[in-house]
């Protein structure tokens, strides 16, 4: 494809993406959710007012920490703000990825793609939050199973030397690399994307990807996968609704594409009769006495409604919010007194992964979809260490040569503050205008390479910048291990308090995708506590 086809095509591309999504003439309505997602709609009930252990969040922490408790016997209530999406093999539970409604987005009524285009929708309870702050947006889930259901389910083991660039010795790397990290594989059942699947028409876009990195002298590396291949196998097949393979990914995959927690340790934890998981439950404040921990927790309906409002109670309290929601709770619970004698490093350490996302143009054509499975990675030392993993454009109806990367530079330096301003009853994130700058040319330096020695052209004119980073999905910090924290996620200060999230990782996973590590720490983590505090 040369330049001039490409704008034509584009050009004809950019009133149809442009315009408020097709949804408006589909979904709009309470009782058209309710027709095709009615399992979100079911009652849920109170939580008992008091159970002995109490989890905020059922992303990876909260999920690992709920399973690990209720094997030990302990009953376990476990808080979600989102809500519980089934998943079908022929049935579309999700909103798709290019064309959104309300199912897509947390009470949100537009989003600004990473392709600049501008998708509107309904405001609805849908499992994918963006929260805005004045120099950046921050990507999180909200819904059971967290961030396992809208990642791009890449889970990778940092290098040592990263790993021990980031710890400092507070946490040992042989015993996670020898117990924590292949206990999380084999639960998650991670592995590469296999041959035939990478073969496909689908992923025509990933072999290319590969192509154009060994041309500048890279060599990809497979990505340890969260995806079932068998189910993307059906959807190749026709036995499954397309999913994966049209680019689904970002908004959850409706037939269980991702082997997301609500398919192994949520689901293990529910089995053993110990701890229930209750969405619908947003956590607004959170207070010790001395003894207990009580929790302030509003009941939502899907399209926003307050149902209720009570307060739950607990002797041991694990926060796994994730990073936004794990620092909010602190740094307003310090601010106005509710938790006592948390200390000035509650709310500090967050960065975000050095995420950067990288497009090139005007590659060769192969297929009509891009299928979201990142297949592989490479990673640039010669400067600020860098990865870049093979990532992909959701689908246009029509394939316009973008090359989409997802950068992780590992930028130790550059870190923010949370901070409650009470005129606003509000939690803002102090994030420097160019905290990003560092990363970006690092990530730049890599894609520019790579489109010298394959001829093709750094960004995608007319949606999208060479290389972004206004926007994060790996939130990292905000109640740093050894800082906020002992070594544990023990909170210091008051007893029994528990981070089991990224929150407590101080911005950086080492230019790999967090999710693994922080799986891994849980791991290690709700192990000491068990056998140090129950």
């Amino acid at each position: 494809m040369d330049r001039r086809d490409f704008i034509k095509i584009a050009g004809a591309s950019v009133p149809f993406a442009l315009a408020p999504s097709t949804s408006h003439a589909i979904w709009g309505t309470v009782a058209q959710y309710k027709q095709a997602v009615p399992e979100i709609f079911q009652n849920v009930p109170r939580p008992p007012a008091y159970t002995p252990a109490l989890v905020i969040g059922s992303g990876f922490g909260g999920a690992i920490t709920a399973l690990r408790l209720a094997q030990a016997g302990i009953q376990t209530t476990v808080l979600e703000r989102g809500f519980r999406w089934p998943i079908s093999a022929r049935r579309q539970t999700f909103s798709t990825d290019m064309f959104p409604d309300g199912r897509g987005y947390w009470y949100r009524t537009s989003f600004k793609q990473l392709t600049g285009l501008t998708s509107f929708m309904d405001s609805f309870g849908g499992v994918f939050d963006c929260v805005d702050y004045d120099n950046i947006s921050v990507w999180r889930a909200a819904c059971v199973g967290g961030g396992s259901v809208v990642f791009t389910g890449v889970m990778i083991q940092p290098e040592r030397r990263y790993f021990d660039a980031i710890f400092n010795g507070l946490v040992n790397y042989d015993e996670l690399d020898r117990v924590y990290y292949p206990r999380v594989r084999q639960m998650l059942r991670l592995s590469p994307m296999p041959n035939d699947i990478y073969q496909s028409a689908p992923f025509g876009h990933s072999r290319i990807w590969d192509t154009h990195a060994r041309k500048a002298g890279y060599t990809p590396v497979g990505n340890d996968s969260i995806f079932n291949w068998d189910v993307v196998r059906g959807e190749l097949k026709g036995s499954y609704r397309p999913s994966a393979i049209l680019g689904e990914s970002n908004l959850g995959n409706s037939d269980g594409a991702k082997f997301d927690l609500t398919q192994n340790y949520l689901k293990l934890a529910e089995q053993t009769g110990k701890a229930t998981v209750y969405p619908a439950h947003e956590v607004k404040n959170v207070y010790f006495d001395g003894t207990r921990y009580s929790v302030d927790v509003i009941k939502r309906s899907p399209d926003g409604k307050q149902l209720d409002r009570y307060s739950v109670t607990c002797d041991k309290l694990f926060l796994a919010a994730g990073s936004i929601g794990t620092s909010e709770i602190l740094v307003r619970a310090r601010a106005l007194n509710h938790i006592p004698n948390l200390n000035e490093h509650v709310g500090e350490g967050w960065g975000t992964n050095g995420d950067v996302s990288a497009v090139r143009t005007f590659g060769a054509l192969k297929g009509l979809t891009q299928g979201s499975p990142s297949a592989s990675r490479i990673i640039d030392a010669s400067g600020m260490p860098a990865t870049l993993e093979n990532w992909y454009v959701p689908s246009l109806g029509v394939n316009l040569g973008m090359n989409a990367s997802l950068g992780m530079a590992f930028d130790q330096k550059n870190r923010a503050s949370f901070r409650y301003d009470g005129s606003r009853d509000r939690v803002n994130l102090l994030w420097p205008k160019n905290g990003n700058d560092d990363a970006i040319a690092a990530v730049r330096s890599v894609n520019n390479r790579i489109a010298a020695a394959s001829g093709t052209i750094p960004g995608a004119w007319p949606f999208a910048p060479d290389c972004s980073a206004s926007w994060t999905a790996h939130p990292l910090g905000g109640a740093v291990l050894g800082r906020a924290t002992d070594a544990w996620g023990r909170v210091i200060g008051p007893k029994n308090l528990y981070v089991m999230d990224g929150a407590m990782i101080p911005g950086t996973t080492g230019a790999v995708n967090p999710s693994l590590t922080i799986s891994a720490l849980a791991e290690r983590n709700i192990e000491a506590i068990l056998k140090r505090d129950f």
